[in-house]
Formats: structure tokens, C-alpha cells, sequence
């Protein structure tokens, strides 16, 4: 039922007035007018809206009986009544009579159809709170008014665009999250209606309907956002043209001027797009023109905008636009820095939303890996490997080379992000095996390639891979037997390359130990010219193997100055560097000596509970950066043992007894017994001689000497060697393994004689 008929002509409607004049109520109800109270007017009025409310279109007699009383109620003097439950009633009125007189209405004056209208839409605020006890009448209003299609009528009208506005906006302004869904149909029946069934829809109607999709707008009332959403989706066959027209003029002819919204076109653009694609059916042309703008930052803005689009979970535009796709991908290669870093940026979200469509990014991010900027090669990296952290699967071999690549990289930051990726990827997929041994195999060259960067000349490369190692590659934080697992499988697959750089990494560590020790024994001595010199000397040695060398002189002249002063730190030093350490012991004692050396520096408040202060900074590990403390920090973790001990050392000829005996997991864990004893050992000969004081128990070696049991020449050698670097104490601490007369000893004794 609406009002899409045209209605009659007034003296048609206006003839049926009584004979004498009057004006005919319903049984019981009495003249209202202005001489009655308020209370009696609303009593009144409810008998009126009853009666209409029952009333329907075939009732002709009544209709003509109470045609007057139809006039009146239009009349100023309900329209503008300052009692909101009789404007109220008089709109509940209003809405039966359009649908009891439909098609034709019986006001036929176009102004006052007008006034007649914009006061329904007045009442319709009062559908805002649910909890009023006249609810249910303002919901009947909107409900009568939706059923019938009241507001059709005003199509005739030539300001009927003022109307529409007003009920738009009033709907979008009272509609919250205490509406059942009834309400928001009805809404959407009459807002709908309007739209699909008028002319066009203006630009300030469509206004009243975009604005809900502006973030800000959004965030303040969800379920206006809501209604819009939907009544877009219901009306987008009729509203697409209209919000063409919109983006043409804004987009292509710069028109701003012709809405409120032209500043928020992009965010538009993105909410209308995740509503419904079609929507933007003619726009996306628009789009690709915007692309090839002169104005960089117009350029930039595009490129943001078709990031999100592009690269939204379920957006198919890359497949369905494919004309617009290549022009974004153009954009890799931009002359303006931010708007390639753009594209980079984006590359990561379209790789784990879009795999389809790596092989299209991969030639583009080839390109960019070797941009002149910094900053776009180092989002390369981050990009890759952002999405190959989230599923191996999204990133191809090249690819990740394009990361291989830049771990050589003439800029240390690149470098670093370059490597730090590859390391985390090492850590998910091969030491914890989370996709499985596919996904092992395909980042297992990994491992091989971080150590290599050793044999850089930069202080800066070692050290990151020194902290790789210990962090990625072998993580000091897993319990002694898992962690000796970890590195008896590691050195038994490195390639000789990577073994021998992780040998000189050992060596250097030792070495650095070496001269911190020798500083040590230098502050025990009496001061004279020669120790100055030769405490001088030995902190410029120190210094070359600390990040940036020339600063950190300064450091290490410092730190020295403290060790002189404080006797507390230097036993806490010693105690870091004595053969005895063990890798416990190593990390109490690390975070001792900064916290002592925090507290020293004004840093940290003096406790009586170290222990429990070095606990708090654990768990609260963001301090303010002091460029001292952070070189002492990196000579700490230099030359600390964290990862071999006596006990670590045990573990590790047990690990290789078991390859000899069969039991081991060699082969699951990708190598054949005999490599992993022949590795096992040559790992134990290098660790002989930088952790020689960590073979001296009597289990350790009564393993080793099964080693001299076996045929292999080069198994008893390296055996051999291992004793000749540690037993030097045997005969004194373990006299049981050199008893004489024993097997075993004979067997040892023969061999190393006739070495």
C-alpha cells in the first residue's frame, strides 16, 4: 500500500465537509479544541486514535464521515503544540489517515503536506529511548508510516529532498543498541523505499547516509553504522549510479565543493568496498587514473587506500580488476620513496591474505630489495618475513633469498633485520619443527648461512651472530641435555664452512675471557709504570671486541676505573670467568654484576636482597638506555659460558655414546651414527681446548675412552687429542682412570705412544 497514485483533485476532497459545518468525532469524544485542558485533550485524542486505528480503506462511510476531523488534526494548532504526548497522538492520528485514505491523501495543499510530514518526523525522535512508557506508540508510528509507504507521497512535492533529509537523519540519530530488529526493518522499509522508488537519490541524501561510514562517525554509534550498511546493500542497484556521481566529481573533477564528505573520500571508498563491492562498480576507474597522478602525494594517498582493498581477507579485486591491479603494482617501481614503502608495506598483508598472489609481488619485491632507500629494502626483509613467520608456506625460495641477500647488506640495520628474520625462522621451523620436516628442509640452509656472516670483518656482524647462536641456533635458555641435543645435531649438519666459524667464534670468546682475565690478575698487582701499560694495553684489546671500538675505549676505561674501585664486582667477575663456571652460575652472575654495576651508577636503589632485586629487573626489563651499562652488558654475554659446563659436557659424550651404541636419534633427526660420531667428536676436541677444565670427571672420560675402543682411526685420534688437551690432571684428581694395570689406561697409554 502506498501513495504512488496521484491523488484527486482537493475540491473533491474538500466537499465533504458536514452541511452545518461541524465536525463529526467519534462516539464519546467531544469537541477537542483550544478551550479544553491538556489532560482532557490527551484523553480525547486517544478515543480519535482508536478509532482510526481500526478503521480500514473499505470503510468508505466513515472515511467521508471523518474527513473533517482529518483537516483539523492537520490544523497549527496540533502541529505546533507544545505537549509532546499530544504531538504524538496527533502523528499516530496523521499516520492512520494516510493509510486509510490511500492512495490519496487528504491533505492536498503542498505545504501542508510539507509541515505535515517534517512534524512526523519530528515525533519519530522520541523512538531513541526504549524505556519510555510511550514506546510502543512511537514504535506503531514508525511502523504504520514503513507499512504504508506514508513518505511516497511527497515524490510530488518539490522540496521533498528537505523531508528526507530530516527523516534520514532523524532514523540514523535514534537508532541504537537497545532496538530489536523490528525496528531497524521498519527503518530500513521506509528508508529503502524512498531510495529505490524516487527519482535519484540528491547528494545531501546520500550525505545523510555516507556520514555513518566515517571512522569517527562509526565509532560513535555502531548501530548507525549498522543501518547504513544495510540499507546500502538493499538499495544497491539504484544508489551505485548516484555514488559514482559523487566520486567523479570529487576524484576526476575536483569538484570538493559539492559535499561535506569530499575529505573523507578514501575512507569512504574502503567502508563502501567491505560493505559491498558492487557499490564501486564505476569508481574503480576512477581509481586507477587517481594512480597516474602528477601529485606524489595524491599518488600515496591512492596507494593506501587500494592497500587495504587489495589486501583485505576476502577481497577478490585483484582477480576481478585485473587492470587496476597492474597499475597498483606500477607503483612499486614510483619515483616518490613513501609511495614504493607503501607498496612494500602492503606486499605483507597481500602475501598471508592473497598467496595467490606471490608470484605477481615476487619480481616487484626483487626490484625493491635493492632499492637505494634504507628504509624500503629493510621493509622488504620485514614484509618477507613478517608473512613467512605466519605460514612458511606464503613465502617462495626466491623470495627468501631476496632476505639471503640483504644479510650482506652495505647498511647494518638492513643487515640485522635480515638476519634477526632468518634466525626466528631457523627457531620455528627447524629447531621446534612447527609445519613439519618439509618445512625444516626448506629453511635448513639457514643455519649454515648466519654462521658464515662470522667471517665479516664488522665487530657488529659477530657479535649479532654470536647472539644468534645463543639465542636462535642453540638457545642457552633450554634445560643442559635438551641444549646439548640441540648442538650435537647443529654441528653434525653445518657445512665446513659454518663448522669453522663457529670453532673461531668459540676461540674468540675464549680469547676475549683470556684478557679480562689477565685485567683481573693486572689489578692485583702493586701499581707501577710497566702495569699501567700493560692494563692500558689490554683494555685497547678488549675495547676491538665490543661495538663501535673508538666509543667504547671510553667505556672500557670506565668499567676498568669501577673494577679498580670495587672489590664486590671483581669477584663477581672472577667468578664469571673461572674454568669452573658453570652456565647457572653464569647467568646469576651476569645479572648480579649489572645490577651492582646499575646500582653503582645511580640507576638502581641499593638493596639488601640482590637476589630479589635481580628477580624485579627480569621481570621489569625496560630501564632508560645508558650507553655504559650497554657495552659492560655486551662483555658479559661475550664471555659468558652459558652453554658449556661439565655438565654440558657430560651430556654431550653421552649424546655420542649412543650414536656409537645405536640408540640415538641420528637418523630422525637427519643424520647417519657415523657422521653424528664423527662430528660429536670433532665438537668435543674444539671444546677441549676453550672449555678444557669442563671435561675433569671420571664419567666424562670413561666414555671417552670407549671412543679408543672403535676401528676408526680418525675417532681414536680426535679421542686422543681430547685427552691430551684435558687429562693433564688425571693421574692427581681421578687416580681410578689411571690405575695401573688397567685395560682401559693400557689401551690409551699405547696409543698415545705410538702417536
Amino acid at each position: 500500500m502506498d501513495f504512488t497514485a496521484p491523488p484527486k483533485p482537493a475540491a473533491a476532497l474538500c466537499g465533504v465537509v458536514s452541511a452545518d459545518g461541524k465536525i463529526a468525532y467519534p462516539p464519546g469524544v467531544k469537541e477537542i479544541t483550544d478551550k479544553i485542558t491538556t489532560d482532557e485533550m490527551i484523553k480525547r485524542l486517544k478515543m480519535v486514535v482508536k478509532t482510526f486505528m481500526d478503521m480500514d480503506q473499505d470503510s468508505e462511510d466513515e472515511k467521508q464521515q471523518y474527513l473533517p476531523l482529518a483537516l483539523h488534526l492537520a490544523s497549527e494548532f496540533f502541529l505546533r503544540n507544545p505537549n509532546k504526548d499530544v504531538r504524538l497522538l496527533v502523528a499516530c492520528c496523521l499516520a492512520d489517515i494516510f493509510r486509510i485514505y490511500a492512495p490519496e491523501a487528504p491533505y492536498t495543499s503542498h505545504d501542508k503536506l510539507k509541515d505535515i510530514f517534517l512534524f512526523i518526523t519530528r515525533q519519530l525522535k522520541g523512538l531513541e529511548d526504549t524505556k519510555s512508557p510511550q514506546f510502543n506508540r512511537y514504535f506503531y508510528l514508525l511502523e504504520n508510516l514503513a507499512w504504508v509507504k506514508s513518505y511516497n507521497i511527497c515524490f510530488e512535492l518539490e522540496d521533498c529532498n528537505e523531508i528526507f533529509i530530516q527523516l534520514f537523519r532523524t532514523l540514523f540519530s535514534v537508532i541504537n543498541n537497545s532496538h530489536n530488529k523490528k525496528v531497524q526493518m521498519h527503518m530500513l522499509d521506509l528508508m529503502s523505499s524512498i531510495i529505490m522508488e524516487g527519482d535519484g537519490v540528491t547528494q545531501e541524501l546520500l550525505d545523510s547516509i555516507l556520514i555513518n561510514l566515517i571512522p569517527a562517525h562509526k565509532n560513535l554509534n555502531k548501530q548507525s553504522f549498522d543501518l547504513a550498511k544495510v540499507l546500502l546493500k538493499r538499495t544497491v542497484q539504484t544508489i551505485e549510479a548516484c555514488i559514482a556521481n559523487f566520486f567523479n566529481q570529487v576524484l576526476v573533477l575536483g569538484r570538493s565543493s559539492v559535499s561535506d564528505l569530499s575529505e573523507h573520500v578514501f575512507d569512504l571508498i574502503q567502508e563502501l568496498f567491505a560493505i559491498d563491492p558492487h557499490l564501486l562498480l564505476s569508481v574503480m576507474p576512477q581509481l586507477e587514473f587517481k594512480l597516474k597522478s602528477n601529485d606524489g602525494e595524491e599518488r600515496l594517498a591512492v596507494v593506501r587506500l587500494l592497500a587495504k582493498l587489495f589486501g583485505s581477507k576476502d577481497s577478490d579485486l585483484a582477480t576481478q580488476n585485473r587492470p587496476l591491479w597492474q597499475c597498483f603494482l606500477g607503483r612499486f617501481n614510483d619515483i616518490h620513496v613513501p609511495v614504493r614503502l607503501e607498496s612494500v608495506k602492503f606486499a605483507s598483508h597481500c602475501l598471508m591474505n592473497h598467496p595467490d598472489l606471490a608470484k605477481d609481488l615476487t619480481e616487484y619485491l626483487k626490484v625493491r630489495s635493492h632499492d637505494p632507500e634504507e628504509a624500503i629494502r629493510h621493509d622488504v626483509i620485514v614484509t618477507i618475513i613478517t608473512a613467512a613467520k605466519r605460514d612458511l608456506t606464503l613465502v617462495n625460495d626466491q623470495l627468501l633469498g631476496f632476505v639471503r641477500e640483504r644479510t650482506l647488506d652495505k647498511r647494518w640495520r638492513v643487515r640485522k633485520e635480515a638476519m634477526m628474520g632468518l634466525a626466528q625462522l631457523y627457531k620455528k621451523y627447524c629447531l621446534h619443527g612447527e609445519a613439519g620436516k618439509e618445512a625444516a628442509e626448506k629453511v635448513t640452509w639457514i643455519k649454515d648461512k648466519l654462521l658464515h656472516i662470522y667471517y665479516q670483518n664488522s665487530i657488529d656482524d659477530k657479535l649479532l651472530v654470536e647472539k644468534i647462536f645463543a639465542q636462535y641456533l642453540v638457545p642457552h635458555n633450554l634445560e643442559t641435555e635438551e641444549r646439548m641435543k640441540c648442538l650435537y645435531y647443529l654441528y653434525a649438519s653445518l657445512d665446513p664452512n659454518a663448522v669453522k666459524a663457529l670453532n673461531e667464534m668459540w676461540k674468540c670468546q675464549n680469547m676475549l675471557r683470556s684478557h679480562v682475565r689477565e685485567l683481573l690478575d693486572l689489578h692485583k698487582q702493586p701499581t707501577s709504570e710497566a702495569n699501567c701499560s700493560a692494563m692500558f694495553g689490554k683494555l685497547m684489546t678488549i675495547a676491538k671486541n665490543l661495538p663501535d671500538p673508538g666509543k667504547a675505549q671510553d667505556f672500557v676505561k670506565k668499567f676498568n676505573q669501577v673494577l679498580g674501585d670495587d672489590e664486590k664486582l671483581r669477584s663477581q667477575l672472577e667468578l664469571l670467568i673461572s674454568p669452573t663456571c658453570s652456565c647457572k652460575q653464569a647467568d646469576v652472575c651476569v645479572s648480579t654484576t649489572q645490577l651492582w654495576l646499575n646500582v653503582v651508577w645511580g640507576t638502581e636503589p641499593v638493596t639488601l636482597d640482590p637476589q630479589r632485586e635481580i628477580a624485579r629487573k627480569l621481570a621489569n626489563p625496560k630501564q632508560p638506555t645508558n650507553p655504559f651499562l650497554e657495552m659492560v652488558k655486551f662483555l658479559l654475554e661475550r664471555i659468558a659460558p652459558v652453554h658449556i659446563d661439565s655438565e654440558a659436557i657430560s651430556a654431550l659424550v653421552k649424546l655420542m655414546n649412543k650414536s656409537i651404541e645405536g640408540t640415538a636419534d641420528d637418523e630422525e633427526e637427519g643424520v647417519s651414527p657415523d657422521t653424528a660420531i664423527r662430528s660429536g667428536l670433532e665438537l668435543l676436541k674444539v671444546l677441549s681446548f676453550t672449555h678444557p677444565t669442563s671435561f675433569h670427571s671420571a664419567e666424562t672420560y670413561e666414555s671417552l675412552l670407549q671412543c679408543l675402543r672403535m676401528e676408526d682411526d680418525k675417532v681414536a685420534e680426535a679421542a686422543i687429542q681430547i685427552f691430551r688437551n684435558t687429562g693433564h690432571k688425571i693421574e692427581t684428581d681421578l687416580p681410578q682412570i689411571r690405575s695401573p694395570g688397567s685395560k682401559r689406561l693400557s689401551k690409551w697409554q699405547n696409543s698415545m705412544l705410538s702417536k
